[in-house]
């Protein structure tokens, strides 16, 4: 698995761990299984409340902590410039590291932006004091991004965003990559449910996706994994089972062809499944980041 070389030199392993809604008396066993197979890069969030058990199944694993690569978000409530130096503490304390490999800003906060600016510094200070080897945003639309670059003095090395066959996000993405910004896909097998074409339904079931799994005698997550990845975007996907873990690993012995790609870059439903990034505020989401 050749690694994705960020805008800043450091490599990111372009499969990886996603532990969103994971219980944090699952996610040990999750992130185990996970080293098991392979896996070098952990994905997690202030938010998500798993943090300190993903870096115990890190520290209690045969690995160096040199060889997983560690990335987690800061929440919205701990944005501003001395409150995002304090959410960087309170990540690493509980990852029990002394340097997080990649630290981003969990979603733009449009409503109040200059707290958003402010916790991008704080980034920017982190990253120049080597608490951090990379930097970047999530959830982050080209408006937002605009914003960001008008006045940052690094570039942010990724943006996370929900990305998957039937919410590619193509502006996002074309805008990421005339910046030199890694897309990173949350959600990159569809895991949410979605209407399309009048009727309920999930990419699983796509039967584009399923023909073409068919043919490589793949299933439909693995297609999916493997149109992200030969896209040249991080993929990091979500489960807690150790037999999907393994599945999820297993898509590097095949190709799609540039017909396979193009057949599954038409399956775009324009509908979000997340939430609007522009609905994202301290009174509807704000909480506050226990400090242990």
């Amino acid at each position: 698995m050749e690694p994705i070389m960020l805008n800043n030199g450091v490599e990111l392993p372009r499969l990886g761990l996603g532990v969103f809604q994971t219980p944090p008396d699952e996610t040990r066993d999750a992130v185990n299984a996970a080293l098991s197979t392979g896996y070098r890069h952990i994905d997690t969030a202030a938010a998500y409340g798993n943090e300190r058990q993903v870096g115990e199944a890190v520290h209690h694993s045969d690995l160096n902590r040199s060889e997983v690569f560690l990335e987690t978000k800061i929440w919205i409530s701990d944005y501003g410039y001395d409150e995002t130096l304090h959410g960087f503490e309170k990540s690493a304390r509980k990852l029990g590291v002394d340097q997080i490999d990649l630290l981003i800003l969990h979603q733009a906060l449009p409503s109040a932006f200059e707290r958003t600016l402010e916790a991008y510094r704080a980034l920017e200070t982190l990253l120049a004091d080597g608490k951090v080897r990379a930097i970047g945003v999530s959830n982050f639309m080209v408006e937002h991004l605009t914003k960001l670059l008008n006045v940052a003095t690094v570039v942010p090395a990724v943006n996370q965003i929900e990305c998957h066959p039937y919410f590619p996000q193509p502006a996002v993405q074309v805008f990421n990559a005339e910046h030199g910004i890694v897309t990173q896909a949350w959600s990159p097998i569809g895991g949410i449910t979605f209407y399309r074409d009048g009727s309920q339904g999930s990419t699983l079931d796509d039967p584009v996706i399923g023909g073409i799994a068919e043919t490589h005698d793949k299933t439909p997550a693995q297609v999916m994994l493997r149109w992200g990845l030969q896209h040249g975007r991080s993929v990091i996907p979500k489960s807690t089972k150790p037999s999907r873990i393994a599945e999820n690993f297993d898509v590097f012995d095949f190709e799609l062809s540039p017909d396979e790609l193009t057949a599954i870059d038409g399956l775009d439903t324009g509908h979000r499944g997340g939430p609007e990034p522009d609905a994202v505020t301290l009174e509807g989401f704000g909480r506050t980041i226990p400090e242990d």
